[in-house]
Formats: structure tokens, sequence, C-alpha cells
């Protein structure tokens, strides 16, 4: 009735009221769009389109002159079913990752028996693999943000496959270090995963969602364990290498089925592919992204030339933040591979106190195969990284991440400097439980901390190099666990104990706090 109305007065204005008499509303507002562009009649309050159901193509709307931001869309997007799809793929590269590791505590008393190597050379067959982790960090991390994280990561991912199954068929120790140090290079691509994953996530979830998909890492190296107790006794070293790198295999193929990052898309220019991606992710969780057209922000725009270069991790805004962080991720990867190692080794003492602060070291060049008494015990210590994370979760936005991860070092240190006590196996289980829990806490904390302050333009390459720098502490820490502890056990708890104290300064010390700050797309 309204339109009929308007349209009485326009028509009585006008002496056209005889000739369209006949006409309805709607046929008379079509007669009218089609007399051309010589006679238009407009009137500031008539809208056909939306009764007719034609589209506005001659007006703009304001849907179209709204815009919002990736950020903006990551945050309506919440937690949901896309997000936990995306859980699931990256938390099988992190439990393919686990396994890998794992099985460096794991190998080297059955290569001592087979092939008769030293504890030096037992240390080299873990050095080589995080030799080429360390040599492929920064590489993967320059990759996933220049070309893409899901294509570093299903390259990477299918290289450490192909290569561990090489290296579980090597006729030679040498050949074997080849191999497994190729085995490292691929794997020093998966820490990206965790790269992508961050990236989806709202502000509210994202430190909890990144901890807890670590818990897949948790759960690859109980794994492990479990395989090496039905595996090893029957089968050997060589069929538990070849099971280990499977799930690396796996992930590769999984991972097409990984979404791109809308982030990174947007960083390198492709807006369109970034819709789809959140059109696809917001159909999954059943809501709606914001009205408008989506947009770089301001500083991404000016960032697109600087995607990927190293030395913008050293500029004046960045600079202490990235020094502390390589500090703080060697610290944490020597502490924790070195505890993983050094228990091998404490179950091999035949010292009655295992450990304590007069105790004499272990002959690690002898043939001491583990027993299934000893893959047990390594299980009971590897399930310590389950209350870790759950601790890590409860605490990292109520303390924030610098002080969280401050607080695991301690603790991780009180623990490592008890086991200078003359004590039973049992008590020192139960000592190492208890400081693989923090210490495992700790690196999950550095894991969430570092995405969240480098930007989308050196997010990747962030965590790359300071992956990296993760795999030099890794790389000395056989020598302090393995060669070291021939000469008397209490030389590494008391390395372990001081390096965790060092840890705990450089995290207080860090000047960003993190915890509720959205993501950058660039410094």
């Amino acid at each position: 009735m309204g339109d009929k109305v308007i349209l009485t007065e326009v028509l009585e204005a006008s002496n056209l009221t005889e000739t369209y008499a006949d006409l309805t509303a709607k046929s008379l507002i079509k007669e009218i769009r089609h007399v051309g562009d010589d006679f238009v009649v407009r009137y500031s309050n008539l809208d056909d389109r939306a009764e007719l159901g034609e589209p506005s193509d001659q007006t703009t709307s304001e849907q179209d002159e709204k815009t919002f931001t990736v950020d903006e869309a990551v945050e309506a997007l919440g937690f949901g079913r896309f997000q936990l799809k995306l859980s699931i793929l990256t938390g099988m590269a992190w439990m393919a990752d686990a396994m890998e590791m794992m099985l460096l505590s794991l190998i080297s008393p059955a290569l001592a028996c087979e092939w008769g190597i030293s504890s030096v050379q037992q240390a080299l067959v873990t050095t080589c693999v995080f030799s080429g982790m360390m040599l492929s960090s920064t590489f993967w991390g320059k990759f996933c943000d220049r070309i893409g994280r899901r294509k570093g990561l299903t390259f990477s991912t299918s290289i450490a496959c192909i290569m561990g199954i090489f290296a579980s068929f090597s006729p030679h120790f040498y050949v074997l270090l080849l191999f497994r140090g190729l085995t490292g290079f691929g794997i020093g691509g998966v820490p990206q995963s965790v790269t992508l994953y961050a990236e989806f996530l709202p502000t509210a979830q994202r430190a909890k969602c990144v901890v807890l998909i670590e818990s897949f890492w948790a759960i690859g190296a109980v794994f492990e364990a479990l395989l090496a107790y039905f595996v090893m006794n029957t089968w050997g070293w060589r069929a538990l290498m070849l099971c280990s790198s499977l799930p690396l295999g796996f992930f590769a193929i999984a991972s097409f089925w990984l979404p791109e990052s809308a982030r990174f898309d947007m960083a390198s220019g492709n807006t369109e592919k970034a819709m789809e991606t959140l059109q696809e992710a917001a159909r999954m969780n059943r809501v709606q992204l914001p009205a408008g057209k989506l947009i770089a922000s301001n500083s991404n725009k000016s960032g697109a030339e600087t995607r990927g270069d190293i030395v913008n991790l050293l500029s004046p805004d960045l600079r202490k933040t990235t020094i502390l962080l390589w500090i703080i991720w060697s610290i944490t990867a020597f502490s924790y591979y070195g505890m993983v190692l050094f228990t091998t080794v404490l179950f091999q003492s035949h010292d009655e106190c295992h450990g304590g602060l007069f105790s004499n070291g272990t002959q690690l060049e002898t043939c001491q195969p583990l027993t299934r008494s000893d893959y047990f015990d390594l299980l009971s210590t590897t399930l310590a990284e389950f209350p870790g994370l759950i601790i890590t979760v409860l605490i990292i936005e109520w303390l924030g991440r610098k002080k969280t991860m401050a607080l695991e070092y301690a603790i991780f240190a009180i623990f490592t400097f008890m086991l200078y006590f003359c004590l039973d196996r049992f008590t020192v289980t139960l000592l190492i439980f208890v400081a693989r829990a923090f210490i495992s806490g700790a690196f999950q904390c550095a894991y969430v901390y570092t995405p969240e302050v480098y930007p989308t333009t050196l997010r990747a390459v962030g965590l790359g190099t300071c992956s990296a720098m993760a795999r030099i502490g890794a790389i000395i820490t056989p020598f302090i666990a393995q060669v070291a502890s021939e000469r008397s056990l209490s030389l590494p708890i008391g390395i372990y104990g001081v390096m965790a104290v060092f840890g705990l300064i450089a995290s207080l010390s860090l000047p960003i706090e993190t915890k509720g700050r959205q993501m950058m797309d660039s410094h």
C-alpha cells in the first residue's frame, strides 16, 4: 500500500495518472526503470529492488561499504568444527615428531650391542638428527612464509618419512648417521604446524588450544615407548625405526586436507583465496563472517615485501625479544632432550644411588641393552608430559606466558638438583617424572608465546629460527647426558639445573607479554 500511495503522488504531480492508471505498482516501476537515461524518475524513499528480487546494481549498499580483516574474521569464527579438524591434522604432525625424538633415547643401547659403538658415537646419532633440524628450521620457516604453510609441511614430512625408512635399512653406522641427519632435515619443518594452527585461533582460546595440541606430542612419546616395549626385544631396532617413520608419511598424505593460512594468503596478496578459506571455516562452524569486504590491515599492506626476511627479526622493536627467545629455546631443548637421554643413562647405571653427589660414572660403550623393566620406567616418565600440559593450560592465562615459563623452569631446576641425593630407583623415577612434566610445560609455553609475539610476515621464520636455536641446545645435550656421564652422573645433574635457572631469568626478561594480545600482521 505504501508504494501505491507514493506512485499516485508521483503520477499526479507529473500529469500521468490516466496514462498509467491500468498498471500495477510493480509493472509501473518496471516501466519507469526501462525508460532510459534521458528520462529517469527517482524518489528518495522508493526501493523496488528488494521487492522485485533484483540485484542492487545502481547504488552501493551499506554492506558493500563495510570491511573486515582476518583478525576480525578469526574472532567471529570462534572455536568449532573447523578448528577441531585442524587440531587433529596438525596434531598428527606432532605425534609423528615426538615418536622420532623419543626414538633417539631408545636405539643407542641397541646400536652399542650390534656395532660396538662408543659413547661419543652414540651421542652422534642424536647430534646428527638435531644438526639436520638446525640447518633446516630456518629454511622451512622462510619456505612457509614465502610459499605457504601447507606446502612446507607436506614437503618436510615427506622427506623425513622417506629418509627415516632408508635409515632403518642402513648397513653401516656412518650410513645410518647420514640418513638420520636427512631425517632431521625433514623434521625441521614440523614446528610450522603450530604456526598454521595458531593463525586460525581466536585470541581467547589461542593459548589453551596451542598447549592442548601439544598433547599429541605426549601421545606420540608414550606410543613410542609402548612400541619399543613390544617391538625391540622381538624384532630389533630396525623394525622400531621403520615403524616410527611411517606416521610422518601418514601426515604428509593427510596434509592435502589442511587449509592454507588465511593470514598467509592475505600477506601474499591472495585475498580471494583467503576469503574462500574463511567462508569454508564459517560454514563448518555454522557462524556468520562479519558483513562487508575482506581487506588487509594497514600494517599488512606495507609488509608484503618483507615476508620471511630474517634481518627484520633483529629490528630495533624485536631485537631483544628475538635474542631472549633464542636463549630460551636453546635452554629448553637442551634441558628437555637432556632429561630424556639422561633417564636412559640412569636406568643403565649400576650405581646404587642412581646419581648422587659422589656417584661413579657409567660405561656406555659396553653392551647394556634396555630390559622390559627399563622400558616400563621410561614409559612412566614419559607419561609426565600429560600433567605438564594440564598444569600449563590451567596457569598460562592466569600468570601469563612469561611467568608461566619462569615458574616451570624453577620447578624443573629444584627437582633436578634433588637427584644429587642418594635415592632408590623408584624415588629417582618420581623426581624425573616431575622434572620432565615441568620442562615439557615450559617447552609448550614457548610454542604459545613465539607465534603470538611475531607478526604474520615474520611468524614462520621467527618460529623457524627459534627452532634452529633449540637444535643447538639439543646437539650439545647428548655429550652432557651420555658422554659426561662416563666420568660422573652428578655432572649432568648440575649442568641441567643451572641452565634451567638461566632460562628462568631469560623468561622474566622478555619485554612483551602476549596474554590477551591479538596477532599482528606486520611489525
